[in-house]
């Protein structure tokens, strides 16, 4: 596995493409869920785009780490996804390590908040993750609120 922690301006076209791929094959198609996949946050200055690349060079694991007040007072860490045929691996808790280890050091102090599909609450609660809200849907996926303790 290759890890990257890119800002949209320094990814290729090729990983441009890779990542829009892979992002919306796991929450478009298998989740089945229509919504706004490109929502205008990655091509902010701040954002950064971490993601490995299996020895093909295939995207398998990918997060979006977003600056303090885009989407929560706090950063945040979403888009969080391991491709179908990577997963069972492992990736998923190198990539939540990353994730949380990359947003702290860019955004030291300000905290994390994600909001967290209610079936991986166990999973973020493993890495550090607690419950700050009631249960709500969105896009009609059951979502919790949750900040990095």
């Amino acid at each position: 596995m290759e890890w990257q922690l890119k800002t949209f301006e320094c990814l290729s076209t090729q990983d441009l493409y890779q990542l829009l791929q892979v992002r919306v094959d796991v929450f478009v198609v298998e989740q089945n869920c229509p919504y706004p996949e490109l929502d205008g946050k990655d091509i902010l200055a701040d954002t950064l785009h971490l993601y490995a690349t299996n020895t093909a060079g295939k995207i398998v694991a990918y997060a979006r780490l977003l600056a303090p007040s885009v989407s929560y007072p706090q950063a945040s860490i979403g888009r969080v996804l391991v491709a179908a045929d990577a997963r069972g691996a492992g990736l998923a808790n190198q990539l939540m390590q990353r994730a949380v280890a990359a947003t702290l050091q860019q955004w030291p102090e300000q905290g994390i908040q994600i909001g967290a599909q209610q079936y991986l609450v166990e999973f973020y609660q493993s890495h550090g993750f607690v419950i700050n809200s009631e249960m709500y849907l969105e896009d009609g996926i059951p979502h919790l609120d949750m900040l990095f303790d």
